[in-house]
């Protein structure tokens, strides 16, 4: 169970994974190769909750990402005002929609 520090996902990739995730990604996250995260399921020793979906594994990201130690995603500057934008335009619809027009 020796870390590959070479296939870590990044920190900005770890923060853009969907809600749920591969088997081959979670490992890739840990740093484990496939064939031990397998080993580690079968053990009943993955570090964090793992779904079984027919023949597959899928492991939810926020489990993944505590296992990381990571608690909380981060607030990018960029999706601020992108969610300022979207309600300003939400704010621009609403009022242009309610004006009376008598």
């Amino acid at each position: 169970m020796t870390p590959r520090s070479s296939t870590w996902l990044s920190f900005g990739e770890a923060f853009d994974l969907p809600l749920v995730v591969d088997l081959r990604t979670a490992a890739r996250a840990l740093g484990l190769c496939p064939a031990t995260a397998y080993k580690l399921i079968r053990q009943s020793g993955f570090p964090c909750p793992v779904l079984r979906l027919g023949w597959q594994y899928r492991i939810p990201t926020a489990d993944l990402l505590r296992a990381l130690g990571i608690e909380e995603r981060p607030v990018y500057p960029a999706d601020l005002r992108a969610g300022t934008e979207l309600a300003e335009q939400h704010d621009r619809v609403t009022e242009f929609d309610t004006e009376d027009y008598s």
